[in-house]
């Protein structure tokens, strides 16, 4: 497919008729509100008849035919989709874009908290190609680690496995509606209260027909950080055939005393866990200053980092299928879906801007005497989250969360990408 990004004065009548695709099946694919509005700087995603991009990164000894062969296409089209480049010159460290039918095949996890039954079944059904797992956003755990269901479920689990969607038991250090830490410590340090969570985790997950579970401890007291260790072998010993996976907070560095990072053994968790998602969301964080969801170069800091302490095909990244609309100089932010957000910016009338270092998109209005900024995701920056994703081959991505609307993503996913079903 190609990804056009609308000029001034551009409509969807000049754009249909120069690629020859209706102007229903742009605005199906790309999550437009009408056939009548677009604003400058939107990228749209149209289809074409290209085999699928794959992006390579190149080593010492690589030669344009041998990687020719080892992606089944000729050698003259690794050239055609690289203009410029010497074949008998390659650089190490070079990526170039190699279009080859041996699609990119991972493992992908969808978020999902359960909302309106109908809705979160109809998401289910969308998408059931293109998710390995679900994760099911429903749990959390008492003072004294009893692990209980906030939200009836059956229903999700149940399609779950009708689908082939392994569905996952998503379990979080909730007190209210916030992450407590006092709630992790609590549970963590005390061999008690830590046996009492695998016990009611294994229970819950064996009962209710779960294919595994998903930790989410968020800012974990950096003093737990062998006892998160000790919870999760004893979780994983208890679970048995049944997949533990686990989400960790990014960093490109080890600092153990660090009060969000710290309690987080990178090589410790992967050495346990089947599994480990680093959350490579929110570098522009709720209540901070507008900066990118996930800016490029950061997230290769955090990749490149975590493969040094986590096995590749256990090391997942995230996908924020949302952006933030903050104002500018105030901790005011509110979240919204990427196609919310783009389409907030043609109501407004543009343009989008695309910061070609962060590799993100984002625009900016006044509302009175607010100035607003939005950072958020579009095919642009979503393909290039893939991009690393096969550079590196880590074995997969999750994504916060599946019930947002995110129309490119899915028709990449499907145009792309072999998601494959479960892997461990």
């Amino acid at each position: 497919m190609a990804v056009h990004v609308v000029t001034a004065g551009e409509n969807l009548w000049t754009i249909s008729t120069k690629y020859g695709v209706s102007i229903q099946t742009i605005v199906e694919l790309n999550g437009l509100p009408s056939v009548n509005t677009i604003a400058p700087g939107l990228a749209l995603y149209l289809p074409d008849n290209l085999p699928p991009l794959r992006f390579y990164r190149i080593k010492a000894g690589d030669h344009i035919w041998n990687l020719a062969q080892q992606f089944k296409i000729a050698p003259l089209a690794i050239l055609a989709a690289n203009p410029g480049i010497n074949p008998n010159q390659l650089m190490i460290g070079q990526t170039i874009n190699v279009p080859s039918l041996i699609k990119l095949e991972m493992a992908t996890l969808g978020f999902l908290m359960p909302s309106s039954e109908v809705a979160n079944l109809a998401t289910l059904n969308s998408l059931a190609g293109q998710l390995t797992y679900v994760a099911v956003v429903a749990y959390s755990f008492t003072e004294e680690g009893y692990a209980f269901n906030q939200v009836e479920d059956a229903a999700l689990v149940a399609r779950s496995n009708q689908l082939n969607i392994v569905p996952l038991l998503m379990i979080r250090n909730l007190a209210g509606t916030d992450f407590s830490a006092e709630l992790a410590g609590r549970v963590l340090e005390n061999p008690t209260y830590r046996g009492n969570l695998v016990a009611s985790i294994v229970n819950l997950s064996t009962e209710r027909g779960f294919g595994g579970v998903s930790i989410d401890f968020e800012f974990i007291p950096p003093a737990r950080r062998n006892d998160f260790i000790l919870f999760l072998t004893a979780l994983k010993n208890g679970l048995g055939q049944l997949l533990l996976h686990v989400n960790v907070h990014a960093k490109t560095a080890d600092i153990p005393t660090n009060r969000i990072i710290g309690a987080y053994d990178y090589a410790g968790i992967s050495n346990v866990a089947d599994l480990v998602a680093v959350m490579t969301m929110d570098y522009g964080y709720p209540g901070g200053p507008p900066d990118p969801i996930s800016p490029i170069p950061w997230l290769e800091q955090v990749i490149q980092y975590s493969l040094t302490q986590i096995n590749p095909r256990k090391l997942q990244i995230a996908i924020a299928l949302y952006g933030y609309d903050k104002v500018v100089g105030t901790n005011k932010t509110r979240a919204l879906s990427i196609t919310a957000a783009q389409n907030q910016a043609i109501a407004l009338g543009g343009p989008i801007e695309f910061d070609n270092t962060a590799k993100s998109p984002w625009y900016r209005y006044w509302h009175g005497t607010e100035e607003h900024v939005v950072w958020f995701e579009d095919i642009r920056s979503l393909i290039e989250k893939y991009k690393l994703i096969d550079i590196y081959q880590i074995v997969g991505t999750t994504f916060w969360q599946i019930s947002l609307p995110a129309p490119q993503n899915w028709a990449y996913l499907s145009r792309n990408i072999n998601v494959v079903k479960r892997i461990v």
